[in-house]
């Protein structure tokens, strides 16, 4: 579904491919947007690599704390992946969970991936935040996409995987965000000075 910038929708996910790294982008986005005074919640996934580049760990970042989460257990060192902790994601869900219920600007969540898309991992905090009207940004993999579709419908946003995707779709929201909701309401005129 096509939107202006006017009416972008509250809902977004960047669509990525194997080789990008959407974890780093959607990290320095969030991040960004917290530096200049923006209220975000939610997570974003930290990879730890080896020396040789290799993946070796992952966490996830809480926004409203810093506090990272680990979420993955290693196998071994002959293994070649690791495997989900399940007491990190449950972590991770609270994570999101307070983002929700604290009312922030927009909640982040790292992946819709073949764990939602199934019904599992974070699903229903992705629900949670969808059914609370937060603004929602996510990265979906090529793979996933149809069950993305699937699970939000025409409301989202599709991105490409690039920085300015993501900051143009952000400056078609943040306006609507700041904006009183109604005319005539008690605002506090040294901070709002709006006319109706």
């Amino acid at each position: 579904m096509k939107h202006s910038s006017a009416e972008a929708p509250r809902i977004a996910a960047i669509i990525y491919r194997a080789d990008d790294d959407v974890d780093a982008l959607l990290a320095e986005f969030a991040f960004a947007r917290l530096a200049a005074g923006d209220q975000l919640g939610g997570i974003v996934q930290r990879n730890i690599k080896d020396a040789a580049g290799r993946k070796i760990d992952m966490q996830l970042i809480d926004l409203m704390t810093g506090e990272a989460i680990g979420i993955s257990q290693t196998l071994g060192s002959g293994a070649g992946s690791c495997k989900l902790d399940a007491g990190g994601l449950a972590e991770s869900a609270q994570a999101v969970t307070r983002a929700v219920a604290s009312g922030t600007a927009l909640v982040v969540i790292n992946k819709f991936s073949k764990q939602e898309a199934t019904g599992k991992g974070l699903r229903n905090e992705f629900a949670e935040a969808i059914v609370a009207g937060r603004p929602l940004l996510t990265a979906v993999p090529e793979k996933c996409a149809d069950a993305w579709h699937e699970f939000v419908g025409d409301e989202g946003a599709v991105l490409p995987c690039s920085r300015a995707a993501i900051e143009s779709w952000w400056a078609g929201i943040a306006p609507r965000l700041a904006a009183p909701s109604a005319c005539g309401a008690n605002v506090d005129e040294r901070e709002h000075k709006t006319t109706c």
